[in-house]
């Protein structure tokens, strides 16, 4: 008999598991896959040695995440941070470049640098009250009042129409734009100008990190330190229902409102189970891997120093992309989120040759290969593009919902990101992680924070199933020396 089960070992749920067994519970994680890892597994798609990760790539809360920082990740994980955080090229050679130096980056923005500034440095001056304000439930009150309100007022302003009052240059205005657009929302939108905001003042901080020989790396850790505290993680093991735990005392699901409602669907009242079965999922993704035989030759020199490089074109372009795939529709400029990990780490791929992660923004549950649109925009700001290219992996919204069910129609977001879901993901209430059935809860990215790589979700949920049902603090969780 065992205290916790959980479902899904993914960020969440196996960091939910960490915090359980280092409170001294006995603990089971139970995954459907073969491997560990959800949305932060790597693996080699195309070629020996050569290292893909096949969902997250670069992870700016790896470094800043409350559950991450207690786990005291960065002592287990070894990562590099790019001084230049993303870049956004545009037509002709320009470029809009977010490094860690903020008034780096403003210097290089002109005209616009200190409107850039203006916009960032408070939030980058208040950035642990940001991150905490994010990273949690929007129905509590704020730990730190004066970051939440700098944060709602550049979300008020960054997310409606009076964006375009601030910046007068495309490169400022598509720098904003192509980190805001990873929300996979309508250009502008509220949601969507939250998300850009804490992840542009990350860039400015802690950075954007990328792990040493891949995002698994991530779960590795949390993996081992579940083991060394007597957990046990079960690995091709599907669950078809809660009731194969009748015997835990506690159950955390890292699953979908979809996967939750047919786990627990006996137990469930009505009322909960609509709010599952009515949640809404939104848009989806094609990701495309590629194997180079050389960096990518930007036409910008400073974007192929980029960790993070957004290849949608101008504001204007990259908010027509977001509304056609809004609008059930394939771009045919889409907005392409790049990701360049071999540049900085050379465990990733063979002396010679690059790895490149991508993919664009697509409807739910589509089945279009994208690859092509994804090379001809590439290309654009990249001429020679096509002729380094020696082999490509592609994976459909239709592909991704079968390498993970919770990727619904594709939605590696665990939900259509819009505030009355970031309200009630997927129920109203201040602890929606605690489902109404004693010692059930859910932990995945369709809880508050959202998405993301962080833990946070399974944090908030397990620390709730210690006080609820164990009546336990939550304990140490940093490495001992």
């Amino acid at each position: 008999m065992t205290d916790v089960a959980i479902v899904g070992a993914g960020p969440n749920g196996l960091a939910a598991g960490v915090v359980m067994a280092r409170a001294g519970l006995s603990v089971e994680v139970f995954e459907a896959e073969h491997a560990i890892g959800g949305g932060s597994r790597s693996m080699e798609l195309l070629e020996p040695d050569h290292r893909h990760d096949v969902c997250s790539a670069v992870h700016p809360m790896a470094l800043a995440s409350p559950f991450f920082r207690d786990f005291a990740l960065s002592d287990r994980v070894p990562f590099v941070v790019p001084a230049l955080s993303y870049a956004n090229p545009l037509d002709g050679g320009r470029a809009g470049l977010a490094y860690r130096d903020l008034g780096r980056t403003a210097m290089g923005l002109g005209k616009d640098g200190q409107s850039w500034r203006r916009l960032m440095r408070p939030l980058v001056q208040h950035i642990e009250g940001v991150v905490d304000t994010g990273l949690n439930s929007f129905l509590r009150v704020p730990r730190n009042p004066v970051a939440a309100a700098f944060l709602g007022r550049a979300t008020l302003e960054q997310g409606t129409p009076l964006w375009g009052l601030r910046f007068s240059t495309e490169e400022a205005a598509a720098l904003f734009t192509g980190v805001a657009a990873h929300a996979v929302s309508p250009l502008p939108t509220l949601a969507a100008a939250g998300a850009g905001l804490t992840l542009g003042a990350l860039a400015h901080t802690v950075g954007w990190p990328i792990p040493v020989g891949g995002s698994q790396a991530l779960v590795d850790a949390m993996a081992e330190d579940i083991r060394a505290h007597g957990g046990r993680i079960h690995t091709g093991r599907p669950i078809t229902s809660v009731s194969e735990f009748d015997g835990a005392r506690a159950v955390l699901l890292d699953v979908s409102p979809r996967v939750a409602a047919d786990l627990a669907r006996d137990r469930l009242p009505q009322r909960y189970l609509s709010a599952l079965e009515g949640f809404r999922y939104g848009d989806g993704a094609c990701k495309v891997d590629f194997i180079l035989s050389g960096p990518v030759p930007w036409a910008n020199e400073e974007v192929r120093s980029a960790g993070t490089v957004h290849a949608g074109g101008s504001r204007r372009e990259v908010a027509a992309s977001e509304a056609d795939v809004a609008s059930g529709r394939h771009p045919e400029k889409p907005y392409v989120l790049v990701s360049q990990p071999s540049v900085f780490d050379f465990t990733r791929a063979p002396h010679g040759r690059q790895i490149l992660w991508t993919y664009c923004h697509v409807p739910n549950g589509s089945t279009r290969d994208m690859t092509e649109a994804i090379v001809r925009q590439i290309e654009r700001f990249a001429p020679g593009f096509r002729d380094v290219v020696v082999r490509s992996h592609v994976m459909t919204a239709a592909d991704l919902e079968q390498y993970n069910a919770n990727y619904v129609g594709g939605d590696f977001s665990g939900g259509a990101v819009t505030i009355p879901q970031l309200l009630a993901r997927p129920s109203f209430g201040p602890n929606p992680w605690r489902m109404p059935v004693d010692g059930l809860y859910l932990c995945s990215a369709s809880t508050p924070p959202g998405p993301g790589v962080h833990g946070m979700g399974g944090y908030h949920a397990a620390r709730l199933a210690l006080k609820d049902v164990f009546g336990l603090p939550v304990p140490e969780l940093g490495m001992r020396r």
